[in-house]
Parts: structure tokens; C-alpha cells; sequence
């Protein structure tokens, strides 16, 4: 494996030729369900088939083959405003714990702010297999704002995270 270091990564929009890698990036790193993949691949799809819908924005960390290493979607909440939500980011477990999961959420944030956001929230699941989730986003300046108890299922609460961005 090539070290982090020498590979030169930027992040662009989401191309079609993504779709397939992202697919692999979502199964591969074992945290997602096939139902969770499904409603990420959706989302993928719409941002593919109509570049100018406003719901879903999706970017890609690529590394120097152009190749995604990971990716972020994301939109602004309807009804609000200048509150965005973050509805996806996954890296490729090969480059995880190497600050591409930082890299994307700093990305998100200049360009939320750049276009008047106030806030961004994040909407996960509170089961063992999301701890290294939670502690990323903790990691990352967000708070726990909110708790629903067995919302997906008794014993899986919603837990919504919150980054105040003025």
C-alpha cells in the first residue's frame, strides 16, 4: 500500500464514474446495513441524475488516480434557515484513521459557512457498531443536541449531533 503521504488527494464533485467505488467504499467498511447502503445510494443517484436539484450535495476525496478514498453528502434543511444537514460521509477502511473523514467534514464546513450557515446536524444511530461514529464527530467540535430512545428499534436511539458554525 502506498503511504498517505504520497498520494496527493483533492476533493471535487461527485462524477458518475464514483458510483460503483462508493458503492464498495459503503459495503467495505461493514458499518452500514444493505438498507443503510441503499438510502446512500439514492441519494448518489439523485445527485447523478439531476445536477441541479438543491437537495443533495455529494464531493469526493480523491487520491491522485482521481479513485474516491471517501465522500460527503449533504443539504440544507428545508423550512430552515442556514442549518445544513450532514446525511453521509464514509471513507475507505484502507485510509481510515488518517484524517480524510477531518479533511471532509472541514470541507463541508467552509462551504456552508461560505454560503450563510448557521449550524449543521448530523443524525446517527446509537448502537456499538457506531461508536467510533460518535466519537469522530465529538472529535470534530459537533455535541449530542437531542436523543430519541428506540427510535430505528427498541434499544437503537437516534442521536442527533449538533455544530454551531457562528
Amino acid at each position: 500500500m502506498i503511504p498517505l503521504g504520497m498520494i496527493d488527494m483533492k476533493i471535487r464533485p461527485l462524477a458518475k464514474k464514483d458510483r460503483r467505488m462508493l458503492h464498495s467504499i459503503l459495503e467495505d467498511t461493514h458499518i452500514f446495513t444493505p438498507e443503510e447502503i441503499e438510502v446512500a445510494m439514492e441519494l448518489i443517484d439523485i445527485a447523478l441524475r439531476d445536477p441541479n436539484q438543491k437537495d443533495y450535495t455529494v464531493y469526493c476525496l480523491v487520491g491522485d488516480d482521481d479513485q474516491p478514498l471517501g465522500y460527503i453528502c449533504y443539504g440544507r434543511a428545508p423550512m430552515t434557515e442556514g442549518t445544513y444537514d450532514l446525511y453521509w460521509i464514509a471513507v475507505d477502511p484502507r485510509f481510515q484513521n488518517k484524517g480524510l473523514g477531518a479533511r471532509l467534514v472541514d470541507f463541508l464546513e467552509e462551504s456552508v459557512k461560505a454560503i450563510g450557515a448557521r449550524m449543521i446536524l448530523i443524525e446517527t444511530s446509537s448502537i456499538p457498531s457506531y461508536d467510533k461514529t460518535q466519537k469522530f464527530y465529538l472529535r470534530m467540535g459537533f455535541h449530542e443536541a437531542a436523543r430519541v430512545p428506540d427510535y430505528y428499534y427498541p434499544g437503537n436511539d437516534r442521536v442527533t449531533y449538533c455544530k454551531r458554525l457562528l
